[in-house]
């Protein structure tokens, strides 16, 4: 018990002192004194997370740094391969590819010089965020790019596309306007003049539209060449007047009508000056 009276009375002769010294007018005063030793001790803790903040603040700040991508402008003969090895790209060409894969397009093989590839972290898996917000420069590429692959694309069917236009132009129905149509094709081609009613008009009057149609009585037939066709054409005159490309048949409706458009520019100036016997 004595060992415990003495071992208590330095701490109680302590804070005596120490009160003592502070409070010399009095005990009311050791109250701000003890207010005081709790308002030093307060801002220990206060300025630990203010030293601490900007450490973190600095270390995404870091990171940034370190993940910030770069960008490559291809120049000919470059390849994936061989940008993706120059830059240690962690993948190799495939994660260089899987990053800028609107930019080189369906063809990993085909790289245009002149557009920029993004290589590093940002590279490896956009998202549809990041797309958006892709740097002016590599969305410029990537349009030239498209816009360079879409002029090389539609240059070919262009060309390719004539001879359809063309297999269109020449299906005629198998019928009188058919055949008439037909006709006066080839003879704008051939430069013989003659328009569709002049020759609707006088195929009406020679055959009434049959392409079968022979005139066995006339002066012509009597001297065994009877007159054939829509346009009733004997095949002296014919064979005199056939139009290359077109049957060689005097009943073939086209070839009829070719034939004696042909004859009828070469004596009357054109199948619409005929309104008779020819």
């Amino acid at each position: 018990m004595p060992a415990k009276g003495q071992h208590r009375r330095p701490k109680s002769t302590s804070l005596g002192r120490g009160l003592a010294a502070v409070t010399t007018g009095g005990a009311v005063l050791a109250l701000p004194v003890i207010g005081a030793t709790s308002a030093f001790a307060a801002p220990v803790p206060a300025a630990a997370p203010q030293a601490v903040a900007p450490a973190a603040a600095a270390a995404p700040a870091n990171s940034a740094v370190q993940a910030a991508p770069t960008k490559h402008s291809v120049v000919a003969g470059e390849t994936l391969s061989k940008i993706a090895r120059e830059h240690s790209v962690s993948g190799g060409w495939k994660k260089l590819y899987e990053g800028n894969r609107k930019i080189v397009g369906s063809n990993p093989d085909l790289i245009h010089p002149g557009i920029k590839l993004v290589i590093g972290a940002a590279s490896a898996a956009p998202s549809k965020d990041k797309a958006a917000k892709a740097s002016p420069s590599a969305a410029r590429g990537a349009s030239a790019d498209r816009a360079d692959r879409s002029e090389r694309v539609n240059a070919a069917p262009v060309a390719q596309a004539a001879p359809a236009a063309e297999k269109e132009a020449v299906a005629y129905t198998n019928d009188l306007d058919g055949w008439i149509r037909e006709s006066l094709a080839i003879m704008a081609e051939r430069g013989i003049p003659g328009t569709y009613e002049g020759i609707h008009r006088n195929i009406m009057r020679e055959s009434s539209g049959n392409p079968n149609a022979i005139n066995n009585w006339d002066s012509n037939a009597v001297k065994g060449t009877p007159s054939k066709g829509l346009l009733q054409v004997i095949d002296p005159t014919f064979q005199a007047y056939h139009v290359p490309g077109t049957s060689t048949d005097s009943y073939d409706p086209v070839a009829n009508i070719t034939a004696a458009c042909n004859y009828a520019a070469d004596r009357y100036g054109s199948i619409d000056n005929v309104f008779g016997a020819y």
